[in-house]
């Protein structure tokens, strides 16, 4: 990694932007929680355990989890049209393939679990937003899970990776352009999900990793502190 490298706001390449976590901002939600990368907000509200309806989904053996991502009209510049699209159904879906692994399905068989995910405001790296609020807001919720899960966005902009890229740093069209590889993992270093939009050498592909198993200890702390101040405030 270049120690030189300068990013276009200025942070290190391994560097975050600064993230704030809150539980508990959903009222009529059995659990919910805002997340964010320095721009982009994610908001996540959870509803359940439920008996699954139809009839016909039910698994008797364990629950389902159902995640819904969805960004805001007026999250970007440019107006996004309402209602789902291609992409927030790919991202609705690897957002449960994220969270699956830690949530213990086995406790409620015939039910389901809703997790709606919207995005209020945009500016890169909102699937990652989405599952560190949706994480947070199962746990606010009282489901059973084996862990938190935490997820980050590593880019290479040209052959420089970068940790939590900005909008601005996606749209990088120098040299080779960017390459974008969302990752969520555990704190016991187990990937939960991983995605690669671009180009990349296998032995930098591992050191992507590695940055992202630094970074998601960190996001990891601030979700940690988002659950023990909401502890505190239920104690007051």
């Amino acid at each position: 990694m270049t120690k030189n490298f300068k990013r276009p706001d200025g942070r290190k390449a391994d560097e975050l932007r600064p993230m704030s976590a809150k539980v508990g901002v959903v009222p009529n939600a059995d659990g919910s929680a805002m997340f964010s990368f320095g721009d982009t907000v994610a908001i996540a509200a959870v509803y359940g355990p439920k008996i699954m309806h139809p009839q016909h989904k039910q698994n008797p053996e364990k629950g389902t989890l159902r995640c819904s991502y969805n960004m805001i009209s007026f999250s970007v510049t440019d107006r996004i049209r309402p209602g789902p699209s291609r992409r927030s159904t790919e991202i609705s879906k690897i957002t449960e393939w994220a969270l699956d692994p830690v949530v213990m399905l086995d406790k409620f068989p015939n039910m389901v679990v809703d997790v709606h995910i919207n995005i209020l405001q945009a500016d890169a790296s909102t699937r990652c937003a989405g599952i560190n609020a949706a994480s947070l807001a199962l746990a606010h919720a009282g489901i059973s899970m084996k862990n938190l899960v935490s997820s980050i966005s590593i880019g290479k902009l040209d052959n420089q990776l970068v940790t939590d890229l900005t909008k601005e740093e996606e749209d990088w069209e120098e040299g080779e352009g960017a390459t974008d590889i969302p990752i969520s993992l555990t704190q016991d270093g187990k990937i939960t999900h991983i995605q690669l939009d671009g180009k990349i050498k296998k032995e930098q592909l591992k050191e992507a990793i590695k940055l992202a198993e630094k970074a998601t200890k960190e996001i990891y702390e601030i979700q940690k502190q988002a659950l023990k101040e909401s502890l505190k405030e239920d104690n007051e």
